[in-house]
């Protein structure tokens, strides 16, 4: 479940609950990030690319994948990057072998052991004492070797397309969307970020060519273009992403917050361009027949 915490606003102070988004990972698990509560939130005062995503592993597969730093926009007008951490597999398991040695160690096996076949031998300690020890040990080992080996491979495995495609290609076994609710614009393209990813797109960045409005996203093969603002997508908007998309030699999709105008959606059904409307709830919405072909069968 996503945590809910208490977030203080380092421009004007006030104190403000924020719950961490869920990222749907190509495996279907839900990836959290994990909020950092012991270094103190910062502003964001110009945008850097490295600082706008962060790696993240799936609690599921232990793949690693590149999410949208988590945010806050503040009422006084400050945007809020909020610090995350993400656990590594060594302190993941390094609480486990100490339950186990507990449960070896315990007086569980003992009692159980002790008086069935040897209720004879009740004033030798000696014996009693070292015949657990040397039965439990063992068990321990081979049951705790195997389970790094699994946890670390992932992370030797810095190029996991081939499986990832391999999960999402399958429209039977694509998993319910998880939306990210949209208070601000960074919502937005968060939101249209998971749809792709969850679509069957992965590696989602930035796009290298700036787009005339909204920002701009790239994946393998695809284009996308997300209008946060409150005007509807114009003409040329449609036509410029499709240009964009002809030069890349790459699919398009288009994704507004705010609709698009009449001679907009002509202009994509004639362009082939999947249309999507975003509502407050982050669920992209199909506004034509493309899109609608897209939602169904997935990249």
């Amino acid at each position: 479940m996503p945590e809910s915490v208490p977030v203080r606003c380092p421009a004007c102070r006030r104190e403000r609950r924020y719950t961490a988004p869920c990222y749907p990972c190509a495996c279907g698990a839900p990836v959290t990030p994990v909020l950092d509560r012991r270094t103190t939130p910062t502003t964001v005062t110009h945008r850097v690319w490295d600082d706008e995503w962060v790696a993240l592993r799936c609690p599921g597969c232990g793949r690693r994948h590149q999410w949208p730093h988590p945010e806050l926009g503040c009422a006084c007008g400050a945007v809020i990057r909020i610090p995350v951490t993400d656990p590594t597999p060594d302190s993941e398991q390094g609480p486990e072998p100490g339950p186990g040695v507990r449960r070896t160690a315990g007086p569980e096996r003992g009692p159980e052991r002790e008086p069935s076949p040897e209720r004879g031998r009740g004033p030798g300690p000696g014996p009693d004492t070292t015949a657990p020890t040397s039965t439990s040990t063992p068990p321990p080992p081979s049951a705790r070797t195997p389970a790094p080996g699994p946890d670390l491979e992932p992370d030797l495995n810095p190029h996991p397309h081939p499986h990832t495609h391999t999960h999402t290609e399958p429209g039977a076994q694509r998993r319910a969307f998880r939306p990210v609710a949209i208070r601000t614009a960074r919502d937005a393209v968060t939101a249209a970020a998971l749809y792709l990813n969850w679509l069957g797109h992965a590696d989602i960045r930035r796009a290298d060519q700036r787009p005339t409005s909204g920002i701009g996203l790239a994946a393998r093969g695809l284009v996308a273009q997300v209008d946060p603002s409150v005007n509807p997508a114009s003409l040329r908007d449609v036509e410029c992403l499709w240009l964009t998309a002809m030069t890349e030699s790459a699919d398009c999709v288009y994704f507004s917050l705010a609709g698009y105008a009449e001679d907009a959606r002509a202009r994509a059904d004639r362009l082939r361009v999947p249309l999507f409307v975003l509502d407050l709830t982050g669920t992209p919405q199909p506004v034509n027949a493309m899109a609608d072909a897209l939602a169904t069968r997935g990249s």
